[in-house]
């Protein structure tokens, strides 16, 4: 059977392919097969982001725009397939990409002894790595917070996955959008503390 038949085949046959080529550029490296924590768990953390900043960038840059033309199209056939079939698993990729960026995250700084240090900024020590890497975490943290608090509950409204009201479903659309922009916005300098903190900033000394 093709591997590339199903999505569960096509992401196994890649975690596989990644891990032959682990093992061979060892080998080649003479370096010996050793387990590498830290590599391990930052992989995981890019997966998971990727999903998760993928998915926040479909829905503000394609979904969302979609689904005001489609809603302005009165001869077309309306966004009704998109907010019944596309739009919840959609949302299921995206909160739980949410979760287990941050779940990672977290366990990379606290296995390379910095978790303390990065929630305080550096401030204590003085660890220009440490506050970057802080500051993403901290942006990380409340955009994972708008995920669960402001936009998940309220688009179960707009998509009638709970009971609500036209008044209830308006508000709701507004808190998610609002939410959804702010954690888009939130993502860029987020990225850019991650990629600091095994790079340097934008300015060095």
């Amino acid at each position: 059977m093709n591997p590339l038949s199903t999505i569960k085949g096509t992401i196994t046959a890649g975690v596989v392919l990644a891990i032959v080529i682990a093992i061979i550029v060892a080998v080649l490296a003479k370096t010996g097969i050793k387990f590498n924590v830290p590599s391990f768990i930052i992989w995981l953390h890019v997966l998971a982001g990727i999903t998760w900043i993928g998915l926040l960038y479909y829905f503000n840059f394609v979904q969302t725009p979609a689904l005001a033309a489609a809603a302005a199209d009165q001869g077309g056939p309306g966004g009704a397939g998109i907010s019944k079939y596309v739009a919840p698993r959609a949302l299921l990729w995206f909160r739980w990409g949410a979760v287990f960026t941050w779940l990672t995250g977290v366990s990379y700084l606290g296995h390379v002894g910095i978790l303390a240090d990065a929630f305080t900024l550096g401030i204590t020590t003085g660890n220009l790595p440490a506050t970057y890497i802080g500051v993403g975490a901290w942006l990380g943290t409340i955009m994972l917070f708008n995920v669960w608090v402001l936009i998940w509950p309220n688009q179960k409204k707009v998509l009638g996955l709970v009971e609500a009201t036209a008044e209830q479903i308006a508000k709701a659309r507004r808190v998610a959008a609002l939410a959804s922009r702010t954690n888009t916005m939130l993502s860029i300098p987020m990225l850019m503390s991650m990629v600091s903190y095994g790079h340097g900033g934008f300015f060095l000394n």
